[in-house]
């Protein structure tokens, strides 16, 4: 596995590591180099395609340099002995696609089979069963496959493959890291969704259309810098469905948003997923 290196100062590490989130890392590991200075090197990936993670890195601070190291993958790969079926909803489990199904614990619930990869995304993390659950709320309003979709920050395609599971005629999913684009793809077809989600590394800006629904399941800086294309690609009547932010903790991102009216809060685990409607 190709491992990205961040060497910080200790006091810019939360800032850095808040850009690296909003670029779809995994997780990001501090580690102590210089105890005197206090210098950190956050350690991450963004996937092994290093030509696709230097463009990823294209406008990172100069003050904070980076590099390249390559990483054991069977000990970057030990957290999947844990892995386990999420259930998103009582009768809807997000499955880690490396491991059986077992009809005795999923019963008659609907799976969706999810590979990470080195994506962020298995569909455990509260921010994606809360957006899960809104969107799809979302979509049962809507004639069923009428909906276009827009996934911004797909990550491993969770949530995209879950719309057109629910009923959306066609799902955008786009995401600036990498390695998200062979990894949604590859979960869209496991999941017999291949042909309805298009997935790419185009930026928000250049997104055309507008969707019925749009979910931004990214951290609030991001969400606030995105606010106007958020706005310009929800179609007229459409929904909004913003995450990553901290529970009681969102107004600033609403205030970002002006345009649309809060109709559903959901809460788990400290986090929101807030839907907002045109």
């Amino acid at each position: 596995m190709l491992a990205l290196v961040v060497t910080v100062p200790a006091g810019a590490a939360e800032v850095a590591a808040d850009a690296l989130w909003s670029l779809g890392v995994v997780a990001v590991e501090e580690r102590a180099i210089e105890a005197a200075t206090g210098t950190l090197e956050l350690w991450t990936s963004l996937g092994d395609d290093e030509q696709g993670v230097r463009a990823a890195l294209a406008h990172w601070p100069a003050a904070w340099p980076w590099r390249f190291e390559h990483v054991d993958d069977e000990v970057v790969n030990t957290w999947r002995q844990f892995a386990k079926p999420v259930f998103v909803e009582p009768d809807l489990v997000v499955h880690p696609a490396w491991l059986s199904v077992d009809p005795a614990v999923v019963g008659s619930a609907h799976v969706l089979l999810i590979e990470p990869g080195s994506t962020f995304g298995m569909g455990d993390h509260p921010t994606t069963q809360l957006t899960m659950r809104a969107m799809r709320r979302a979509l049962a309003e809507l004639p069923h496959g009428t909906a276009r979709v827009l996934d911004v920050g797909c990550g491993s395609g969770v949530l995209a493959v879950a719309a057109s599971s629910f009923g959306a005629f066609e799902v955008e999913a786009i995401d600036i890291a990498p390695a998200s684009v062979p990894t949604t793809q590859a979960n869209a077809e496991r999941n017999g969704v291949g042909a309805a989600v298009t997935v790419s590394n185009t930026p928000l800006a250049d997104v055309e259309g507008t969707f019925q629904v749009v979910l931004a399941n990214i951290l609030a800086p991001t969400l606030i810098e995105l606010a106007p294309h958020l706005q310009r690609v929800v179609a007229p009547g459409g929904v909004l469905v913003i995450s990553g932010v901290l529970a009681g903790r969102h107004d600033h991102v609403e205030a970002a948003l002006a345009r649309f009216h809060r109709t559903h809060i959901d809460e788990l685990d400290g986090w929101a997923a807030v839907t907002l409607r045109d």
